[in-house]
């Protein structure tokens, strides 16, 4: 209903022919998402999260850097099948997506998930106990996918598992990755955290097309270089293991910037500034559940 200032109701300039109830339902459900629906299921998703046993956190977490080494891989199928253009990168990083797509679907654990959907309860409750329970979260996620992406790493590079020509593609995607200073790996890393993070935003207000979501916002992470803590390990972690690289350049070169980065990234840029709109938008008097 359309109301003037005074908050008295105002007739329509024209005439709209009366709908039945079921023609009011289907106009209700086209009609967009609201922000707090989307951050409510947010963050009973969060909620969810923080309550499950640490084992199922670690197995979880472990299938998602395992699972995050098929973007890696596919990358370096394609590349080995194209020839050496200045396209040949957009059709390379179409591999990028398949490791975020096999996580989030399959409702895997992945790091820089967590910056949005475990931080909302945080945000919403701002307690001692839920703080505790986002850092476990957080440290049981990470060391877990990056333990997934050491193994898968380890497997590509040491044994007789791919193709001479598959390797070498894979050697030069990793040798780009990992050829990048400090600020900018952080850099990087805060609009890498930020897409992720806004692909978990975007699904959650949307019941259908999660797929070209998530495709079209990670590959945009891949094709601009932009650094990922768990699946830009695997491409830095495959030069470790193929002793192309050292563990201290990996630790200090790519993983602490990427992992800086990815946190500021989600929490800061998605969570804290959609958690205010919301906050914004109830009003100073609704509470925060």
């Amino acid at each position: 209903m359309i109301v003037d200032e005074k908050g008295a109701p105002l007739e329509p300039t024209v005439s709209v022919p009366p709908l039945t109830e079921r023609q009011e339902q289907e106009a209700e459900d086209r009609t967009s998402v609201a922000v707090l629906v989307v951050h409510e299921a947010i963050r009973k998703d969060g909620d969810e999260e923080l309550q499950r046993p640490i084992s199922a956190l670690a197995w979880s977490g472990l299938a998602a850097g395992l699972s995050m080494g098929f973007s890696f891989l596919a990358e370096g199928v394609f590349r080995s099948y194209l020839p050496d253009t200045q396209w040949r990168p957009l059709v390379t990083h179409l591999g990028y997506p398949v490791g975020f797509l096999i996580v989030i679907i399959g409702r895997q654990q992945l790091f820089t998930e967590n910056t949005l959907t475990a931080i909302i309860p945080l945000l919403a409750r701002r307690n001692v106990p839920t703080l505790v329970a986002v850092l476990k979260l957080w440290a049981v996620v990470l060391a877990a996918n990056l333990t997934g992406a050491h193994i898968f790493a380890w497997v590509i590079g040491n044994t007789s598992l791919l193709k001479p020509d598959v390797l070498d593609a894979l050697r030069d995607l990793a040798t780009t990755a990992a050829d990048v200073t400090f600020g900018t790996a952080l850099l990087r890393g805060i609009f890498a955290g930020w897409l992720i993070a806004l692909v978990v935003w975007m699904n959650a207000a949307t019941d259908s097309g999660r797929i070209p979501i998530i495709v079209v916002l990670t590959y945009i992470v891949g094709v601009a270089g932009l650094t990922h803590i768990v699946a830009g390990s695997v491409e830095v972690l495959f030069l470790v293991m193929t002793g192309a690289k050292s563990w201290l350049s990996y630790l200090d070169g790519y993983m602490l910037p990427a992992l800086l980065g990815n946190i500021v990234g989600g929490v800061a840029l998605v969570s804290a500034l959609n958690h205010a709109q919301v906050i914004a938008g109830r009003g100073p008097k609704s509470p925060v559940s």
